[in-house]
């Protein structure tokens, strides 16, 4: 491991020397993830993107991408562009990344099963804000505003999530 990895535990995240309360995935941490167990995948991950809402933040990372209001994230495995960004409309099925609520009002990417999919395999795994303390993800991992935000304006292009 390295000093600036993103360590999972089923209860919280280490970074920089601290830890943050988490949620995991409601089928909690695997090895063998497949799409709609509602796993957090084993493994280390490269921190590989971040979105924000530009209407409801400021840019938290110089290299930080805002999310439009036509941009989806494709989660049909039939999808050709399973597990990509996409943009609306979008035949397929999809989660739109500019939601109503704040959970994806920041999103930090991992390179899980990406940017070849296995079908089948699980589509993306971000990590973003929590709807509540502990309260199951589809297989994110969620943490404290206050916390997300920290993180996001501290993590670097070495930076990986090691969830065991």
């Amino acid at each position: 491991m390295q000093a600036t990895d993103l360590v999972l535990t089923p209860t919280h995240l280490r970074f920089l020397g601290r830890r943050f309360p988490c949620s995991i995935g409601r089928g909690g941490v695997r090895s063998d993830k497949r799409e709609g167990d509602g796993a957090t995948p084993r493994g280390t991950h490269r921190i590989v993107g971040m979105l924000y809402r530009p209407d409801r933040m400021a840019r938290p990372a110089d290299w930080a991408l805002p999310i439009g209001p036509c941009d989806l994230w494709s989660d049909d495995p039939a999808d050709p562009d399973y597990n990509l960004m996409v943009r609306a409309p979008h035949a397929f099925g999809h989660e739109r990344l500019r939601r109503a609520d704040p959970l994806y009002d920041l999103v930090i990417l991992t390179d899980w099963n990406w940017p070849c999919a296995a079908r089948g395999r699980g589509s993306a795994i971000f990590i973003h804000q929590w709807r509540r303390p502990h309260f199951p993800t589809e297989g994110c991992i969620g943490l404290r505003r206050d916390h997300l935000h920290w993180i996001a304006a501290r993590i670097r292009h070495a930076t990986r999530l090691v969830a065991s």
